[in-house]
């Protein structure tokens, strides 16, 4: 089964999540391409380019100026961007932030797990899933 490269938009605010994520793109073997951004405002920036949109978003709930939730509801109410696909990496198991994040249209839910060698694997797994889905290209 042939997998696609990657484009991805990670969304997050901590610099030790960053350079995790970073981490486990550098062993894989595919060699997905990684944009950062520190916030939600920033982001909205880089994907007001719509000739180079990401093929899937990284987003964290919990930082400042525009908390996770607040920017899933300007990109799913924007008609271009809600076709992105958006997966919630984030530490809170709030019961109301997984409810509230499907009912606006996530594409999943994962919880970063304390233990590096569980956060490789499930990170592995969610690259592997996408580099195989069919992606909506306008």
């Amino acid at each position: 089964m042939k997998k696609r490269i990657l484009s991805i938009l990670l969304i997050e605010d901590d610099r030790i999540e960053v350079m995790k994520l970073k981490r486990v793109l550098s062993k894989s073997d595919l060699k997905h391409h990684l944009v950062e951004a520190k916030n939600g405002e920033e982001a909205l920036t880089i994907l007001q380019d719509k000739s180079n949109l990401p093929d899937l978003i990284l987003l964290d709930l919990n930082m400042p100026k525009i908390n996770g939730i607040e920017f899933l509801r300007i990109l799913k109410d924007d008609s271009y961007l809600k076709y992105i696909p958006t997966v919630i990496l984030t530490t809170s198991n709030n019961h109301n932030d997984v409810k509230e994040c499907y009912e606006i249209g996530i594409a999943g839910y994962v919880l970063k797990p304390l233990k590096y060698d569980d956060y490789v694997e499930k990170i592995e797994s969610l690259l592997a899933y996408w580099s195989i889905n069919e992606l909506i290209h306008i």
